[in-house]
C-alpha cells in the first residue's frame, strides 16, 4: 500500500507543477496585455485597463504564493511514514471513502480507485486526526468509520 501512498504523493506534485504552470501563464498574459494596451481617444479607458491588468497580475501571484505555500506543506509530509493512527501523509480508508491527508488537491483517480487528497486543516482530516482503524467519527450528521490506516 506505500505504492499507492508514493503514486498519490507524486500526483499530488504534479496537481502543484500544473496550477503553478497555469498561474505564470496568466499573469505572463495579463502583463503582456497591460504593457500592449495603447492610449486611446477614450482617455481614461487607458488607465482603467492597465490598472485591471495590473490587479490581474497581482492576484496571480498572490495565487502563485499559496501554491508555493501548498507546495512546502506536501514536502513535509511523507509517503513512507507508517502510523497505526491517522496523521498528516496517512491514506485513510472509511466506509465513506479513501482520503490522503497531504494537500487539498481534491479528487484523485488512481488505478481504478477515487481517492481524495485533502489538507489536515480539512473537516474531515480534523475529525480523523489520532483515530485507528476501528475508531468512528461524524461528519456533518453522517457516522464513518474508519477500515484502515496505512
Amino acid at each position: 500500500m506505500s505504492a499507492i501512498k508514493e503514486k498519490l504523493y507524486l500526483l499530488c506534485h504534479d496537481y502543484i507543477a500544473s496550477r503553478v504552470a497555469i498561474i505564470k501563464q496568466n499573469a505572463a498574459e495579463a502583463q503582456e496585455a497591460a504593457n500592449d494596451d495603447t492610449k486611446s481617444s477614450a482617455g481614461d479607458k487607458f488607465e482603467v485597463g492597465r490598472e485591471m491588468m495590473q490587479q490581474e497580475v497581482e492576484l496571480n501571484l498572490a495565487r502563485l504564493g499559496d501554491m508555493y505555500k501548498l507546495k512546502v506543506a506536501l514536502e513535509n509530509v511523507s509517503p513512507s511514514v507508517k502510523s497505526d493512527t491517522v496523521a498528516p501523509g496517512s491514506l485513510v480508508l472509511t466506509n465513506g471513502g479513501s482520503y490522503y491527508i497531504a494537500i487539498g488537491a481534491g479528487k484523485i483517480p488512481l488505478d481504478g480507485t477515487t481517492y481524495y487528497a485533502i489538507s489536515p486543516e480539512a473537516p474531515i482530516a480534523i475529525q480523523m486526526m489520532g483515530k485507528a482503524a476501528g475508531d468512528e467519527f461524524t461528519l456533518n450528521g453522517k457516522n464513518l468509520k474508519i477500515e484502515k490506516v496505512l
